[in-house]
């Protein structure tokens, strides 16, 4: 047993968008900025990422189970558009581009870390 592994604990996480700046962020890409939650030797992690209007992550392809939970403005990704509300899991084997017309806040979830095609 670990005893050096801690619980996180996130409170009201559905109302982070009402104070996106209590969080610790960090440059990911132009117009894109992440907040690490956790990462460990595995590849799993946990981030939340702000997309500034108009900004876009490039082509990657899923290698485990990708989880995305919209909290605030709309996501595009593979054709399709998301809301605040929506959870969107992609497999491993799938890939897409992600854009934010008019900005975006996400807590995302990764199995294994993206391989992009840049």
């Amino acid at each position: 047993m670990d005893n050096d592994k801690k619980t996180i604990l996130i409170r009201n996480i559905l109302s982070i968008d009402l104070n996106p700046d209590a969080l610790d962020w960090q440059f990911f890409r132009e117009g894109v900025d992440i907040s690490p939650i956790y990462f460990d030797e595995a590849g799993c992690s946990a981030a939340f990422i702000r997309y500034a209007p108009g900004s876009s992550v490039p082509l990657h392809e899923h290698v485990g189970y990708e989880h995305i939970l919209i909290l605030r403005g709309t996501q595009h990704a593979g054709g399709s558009e998301y809301r605040r509300g929506d959870l969107i899991i992609s497999p491993p084997g799938t890939a897409h581009q992600v854009r934010s017309t008019h900005g975006c806040i996400v807590l995302a979830m990764w199995e294994k870390p993206v391989r992009f095609y840049e």
